[in-house]
């Protein structure tokens, strides 16, 4: 019996000529791109003096752009409105010179720009013989970047989305290398019956250790103490890695995100290689004080580690997103993080750029990159970088000499805390902040207190803006006291 395959479940229907006719294609015109350019624009215009919170929340939001998905498709000018003119609202205005809610830079204009040459040329960029243009100028600034930050010249750079996913693919490349080590290929065993790692990083490490820690499977760190400024303790590290065998990954710390403290790198590095261990570093902002003659002296030492994980839209100010993973073993980064496939065109020369993160398609975001280290050069870079820890300094001088406000770190990069009397009054004080909408400072806790964190990373922050930020500071708390 013969069986009509179009009668079968999941069959292919006939088509007419009718459903397949000729499309309609949009051209790309000009005037759509000029009202997008004309919002984009007034948006920037408007930071520097604008309220820093959303006016909005995602409900009003969403109900203001319409909930339900329209039967017929609206025109281009339209959609483009709608959305400048109802999402607006609901922005932060994180490029605020006086943001300091978390490590965010803001965009410097060239970054921005060449973002927007990124999006319109569309390149996927993860395979460097099909798009040589992408490749050329990731490669150009990866090459920059171990310059500027003193790392040994023919290390891999990989361009993945933020410090997790950098830190991601620094630790799949470590993982591997010291089970290899260990007589494991995790390659063709994968991690289940292999030899159990251990990875040791100091109490006051970032979350996004962790985070990376877990997507890799290594599990739960085994934590070191810290000083009170949160820099691991080396006597406890040594400690540590004699109390056990095996394979072993160290991880220190760039910048506190609390303090902006630096882990002792030179004396922490022997130690953990005395013990065979893969040392990484994460300094998803504070990885940039090796580009400052000024502040160099923070990280020494930070050559001598195994891998390093930063981003480019934190100190480095491009636009969202770009971190950045750099690993001294290039066969170690490759054999973790590449694939194979007939269809894909590989080159044969270095390597792929999918071979160094944990995505196979993904946009040219290493050009931002490229287009800011080309346009501050050596010395505008370390004058940025001293820009934003001069800041951080008179933003603590300032804060210290008002009442009732005690600040807990030692400034020594761009993280500011203080506290107030106590709990209550610290929290009372954030929350006035961001009802002002002048200064945004976020809280968190440290040592166990409640503090307000001033992260200092907008690239327009400058003497001026610290200044204000005091004067600001002083208003609010003088407003919140008089009405207690």
């Amino acid at each position: 019996m013969r069986v009509d395959a179009r009668r079968q479940v999941g069959a292919m229907p006939e088509t007419s000529e009718e459903a397949v006719r000729t499309a309609e294609v949009e051209t790309y015109d000009d005037e759509l791109m000029e009202q997008a350019h004309r919002a984009a624009a007034a948006w920037l215009r408007s930071l520097p003096e604008r309220a820093i919170p959303p006016r909005m929340g995602v409900d009003d939001v969403a109900d203001a752009l319409g909930r339900a998905l329209p039967e017929t498709g609206e025109p281009a000018d339209e959609v483009i409105a709608r959305l400048a003119e109802q999402t607006e609202p609901g922005l932060i205005a994180i490029g605020s010179p006086r943001f300091y809610g978390w490590v965010i830079g803001g965009t410097q204009p060239v970054a921005l720009a060449a973002d927007w040459l990124v999006s319109a040329w569309d390149q996927n960029a993860g395979l460097r013989l099909i798009t040589p243009g992408a490749a050329a100028v990731e490669e150009i600034a990866g090459e920059w970047i171990l310059d500027l930050l003193g790392l040994p010249s023919g290390s891999d750079v990989g361009f993945a989305t933020g410090a997790t996913m950098a830190q991601f693919a620094c630790l799949a490349a470590a993982r591997d290398e010291v089970l290899r080590r260990a007589g494991w290929d995790v390659e063709q065993e994968g991690l289940a019956g292999g030899p159990r790692i251990r990875w040791i990083a100091g109490e006051e490490r970032h979350g996004t250790m962790d985070l990376a820690a877990r997507y890799a499977g290594l599990g739960a760190p085994t934590v070191v103490a810290s000083d009170e400024q949160g820099r691991i303790d080396v006597d406890a590290l040594a400690a540590e890695l004699a109390a056990g065998t095996g394979p072993v990954i160290v991880a220190l710390q760039a910048g506190n995100i609390h303090s902006g403290a630096f882990d002792p790198f030179a004396e922490a590095c022997r130690a953990a290689h005395e013990a065979g261990a893969w040392v990484h570093v994460d300094g998803a902002f504070g990885l940039w004080a090796a580009a400052s003659p000024r502040l160099r002296h923070l990280t020494a030492g930070l050559a001598d580690a195994d891998s390093w994980s930063t981003d480019a839209h934190k100190t480095l100010s491009v636009p969202y997103d770009c971190g950045i993973a750099i690993v001294r073993d290039v066969a170690a980064m490759r054999r973790a993080l590449s694939m194979h496939a007939s269809y894909l065109q590989a080159t044969t020369v270095g390597a792929d750029p999918h071979e160094k993160v944990a995505e196979l398609s993904r946009r040219a975001r290493g050009i931002p990159t490229w287009a800011v280290l080309r346009h501050l050069g050596r010395e505008g870079l370390a004058g940025l970088i001293d820009r934003l820890a001069g800041s951080a300094k008179i933003i603590a001088d300032g804060l210290r000499e008002l009442p009732g406000v005690e600040v807990l770190n030692e400034v020594v990069f761009t993280q500011v805390c203080i506290a107030l009397e106590d709990d209550a009054a610290t929290e009372a004080l954030s929350t006035a902040l961001w009802e002002d909408g002048e200064v945004l400072a976020m809280t968190s806790r440290w040592h166990d207190r409640a503090v307000v964190r001033f992260s200092v990373s907008n690239w327009g922050t400058d003497a001026a803006q610290a200044r204000r930020t005091v004067d600001a500071v002083a208003r609010v708390l003088g407003e919140l006291r008089a009405g207690a």
